[in-house]
């Protein structure tokens, strides 16, 4: 039934497919605080913008109802809602927002964020962890200045956060906006929400996602790193429909051979079917079960 199913796919089946998942229709489009946090649960994890040559979902589309290209001189109920519903949820716990993906925007539902911990290199201590990767050159002294500036003094807008990590002039700037990226890809930390402070009364504050989601670590430690990247690559093919290895691989950053051996996992029980010609497509797909 379903390679047969598979067979039948084409380049146009799998947009429209993609249209329903993505909410990019009209009839199906997020209107509400509440249906937010749905659609990041059903989709598992999504941008929190469209990425340009990315597949993936987005809260930005899913709000819009349609593909509306992003600009930033953007007004509407789009940006506004986008915008202004993941500043509101920063505090409530109800989903991970940070940059992850593609050092980008990214939304994970609180039931795969712990698959997506089991995979970092954080194994539940959050005062030595960072110290094991530092001296191994994993971990960048920007990177550990900033995470030490958060685990001494809890959770600080980024004003005071840049003045405790001994990074407050402007020339600094840079790096510490590259050290919070590689904290956040590394789910060492996450924003919690909005201070009125600094030029523009606008500021991000940031603390220790351990602390933040203490229950996080517990779950992601009864998860293998095989389990982890079944179900993360599992629910991005639900959602994308069909994907080439090397498209999964750019996304979620993993070497190709973790890909492939994962996807054959999936296969043997029955969830993806790999190596799929889709008319339209020039690469053999890895196409979802479901």
């Amino acid at each position: 039934m379903a390679r047969s199913r598979s067979s039948l796919l084409t380049e146009k089946r799998i947009a429209a497919a993609r249209v329903a998942r993505y909410r990019r229709r009209m009839d199906l489009r997020v209107t509400t605080p509440e249906k937010a946090v749905a659609f990041v649960n059903d989709v598992g994890f999504c941008f929190l913008f469209p990425i340009q040559s990315v597949e993936m979902p987005s809260l930005w589309d899913a709000i819009a109802g349609r593909v509306v290209r992003v600009t930033g001189s953007h007004t509407g109920y789009e940006i506004d809602r986008t915008w202004g519903w993941k500043d509101d949820s920063l505090d409530k716990k109800q989903w991970y927002y940070g940059k992850l993906l593609r050092h980008k925007a990214t939304l994970i539902s609180l039931d795969m964020l712990p698959h997506f911990y089991a995979l970092s290199e954080n194994y539940g201590d959050m005062a030595h962890d960072y110290l094991d990767e530092y001296h191994a050159g994993r971990l960048t002294a920007e990177a550990r200045a900033v995470y030490e500036a958060l685990l001494k003094h809890g959770a600080l807008d980024t004003v005071r956060l840049r003045r405790e990590s001994h990074m407050i002039s402007e020339e600094n700037k840079p790096r510490f906006e590259k050290a919070l990226t590689e904290l956040q890809g590394g789910l060492k930390v996450l924003p919690i929400g909005i201070a009125e402070t600094g030029a523009w009364r606008y500021a991000f504050i940031y603390e220790l996602l351990p602390r933040w989601f203490p229950d996080v670590p517990e779950r992601a430690r009864t998860i293998s790193r095989s389990q982890a990247r079944q179900a993360i690559l599992d629910q991005y093919l639900r959602n994308v429909i069909a994907a080439t290895p090397q498209q999964a691989a750019r996304l979620l950053g993993w070497p190709l051979d973790e890909i492939r051996k994962t996807a054959g996992k999936l296969a043997e029980a029955n969830r993806v079917t790999l190596d799929v010609k889709v008319p339209g497509l020039r690469e053999p797909q890895m196409v979802t079960m479901l």
